[in-house]
């Protein structure tokens, strides 16, 4: 743990990028720590120079975020929480520069495809950018440019560039899910609606995950994930990644794990939190 008084939150990205936001949103008072990969960001918290860790998990409309199921089960880090950040994309420019000034922009590769529609409207050309909130970090620091960036306006409000533009994303839906960890689980009951977050690998049996997954039809849980992916290399050892409504002690709950216990290799608990109150409106 760090000394400071104030908990440290990891994120990757720079200041302002959209994992930034959702830290703002799990407490204004926590001390970000940017980082540049998913892997930096665990190491951080591992290494004692963060006290949390935010990591996105999925995206409305791109799906999962690459690489982050097999990250979780191996970071030694436990949910405690959950955010929804929705991806609202700004136009911003040096202070001084006009919409009409604006040629060209740059951001991450993900937000340019969600913004298309009206940056060809408005004639302006666009490259990929490593990161949205870097973007926005050195063209701050880049006198003259009349350049733009596409990014949230938290950027903008850090890096001290004007939004010229707001709301310009195609879609009106596109959220992305983040989940607050901590390197201790905590399972006792924070919320209302609590969730669970496991892994299991199912035994080399005949029907095995058919069979594993009748324990919660049967106890009335409601699974609102499941997705599979390949660890080790080999085509056969595969692991499942499944959120789902209750907590451990619930009685259906309790119920349905330890059937499906019969029929696994391997069942490991990532993580039991309190619903997001944004969750049913997303």
């Amino acid at each position: 743990m760090s000394k400071s008084k104030t908990p440290r939150i990891a994120f990757q990205g720079a200041l302002g990028a959209y994992s930034h936001e959702a830290c703002l949103q799990a407490g204004p008072e926590l001390i970000p720590v940017p980082c540049t990969t998913f892997e930096g960001v665990i190491r951080a918290v591992r290494e004692g120079r963060a006290d949390l860790a935010m990591l996105p998990v999925e995206n409305t409309t791109y799906g999962r975020v690459a690489d982050i199921h097999r990250l979780l089960p191996e970071s030694g880090l436990h949910i405690i929480g959950e955010a929804f950040v929705r991806v609202r994309i700004a136009l911003m420019a040096r202070p001084g520069v006009a919409l009409n000034d604006v040629k060209h922009v740059r951001a991450h590769m993900v937000l340019l495809p969600q913004a298309r529609s009206y940056l060809d409207a408005q004639g302006i050309t666009y490259e990929a950018a490593a990161d949205s909130a870097g973007a926005a970090e050195d063209l701050a620091q880049t006198a003259g440019s009349t350049e733009g960036v596409l990014a949230s306006e938290v950027a903008a409000d850090i890096h001290g560039l004007n939004v010229l533009a707001r709301g310009i994303e195609d879609q009106d839906h596109n959220t992305t899910r983040f989940l607050l960890m901590a390197p201790d689980i905590d399972l006792t009951r924070r919320g209302e609606q609590m969730l669970t977050t496991f892994v299991f690998e199912v035994r080399n049996i005949p029907a095995a995950l058919y069979k594993a997954m009748g324990g919660f039809a049967t106890n009335g849980v409601n699974m609102t994930k499941l997705e599979s992916y390949m660890v080790g290399g080999s085509f056969t050892a595969t692991q499942f990644y499944a959120d789902i409504e209750g907590h451990p002690d619930d009685p259906g709950v309790k119920r349905a794990l330890e059937e499906l216990g019969y029929f696994t290799n391997m069942l490991d608990i990532l993580g039991v939190y309190p619903a997001h109150p944004r969750r049913s409106k997303t």
